[in-house]
């Protein structure tokens, strides 16, 4: 079973590597949507896979490192592309969430990346 819960988070950012001219080369912002799943079997007793609280509290204090901030100042997000981002904010939340399965990030309500580890 997959449960998720939906983030939102709010950063800067610029591309530094794109080609010459390319919008994305400028400071600009988005309002980002993570939605993490974590996959498992209900507790019998309990009758969930994680407790909503406690996924909160494992991905909040990640978030909190990006909203409101410039994100190639973090370290690990000098070209923070929507793919590289992905991958860090991955890195960051598996080590307090073993039953991470999968994360989709998207910088637009169109435009987004599914990650789903190595």
């Amino acid at each position: 079973m997959l449960l998720y819960k939906t983030f939102t988070f709010d950063s800067a950012h610029y591309l530094p590597r794109v080609p010459a001219g390319h919008k994305c080369a400028n400071l600009h912002g988005h309002t980002y949507t993570l939605k993490v799943f974590v996959e498992g079997k209900p507790d019998p007793l309990l009758g969930w896979v994680i407790d909503f609280n406690d996924l909160k509290k494992a991905v909040c204090p990640v978030i909190d490192e990006l909203d409101h901030n410039l994100l190639n100042q973090i370290e690990g997000l000098n070209n923070p592309t929507s793919e590289m981002l992905a991958i860090w904010l991955w890195n960051k939340i598996i080590t307090n969430l073993p039953g991470l399965k999968r994360i989709e990030l998207n910088e637009t309500p169109g435009s987004g990346v599914i990650y789903e580890g190595d």
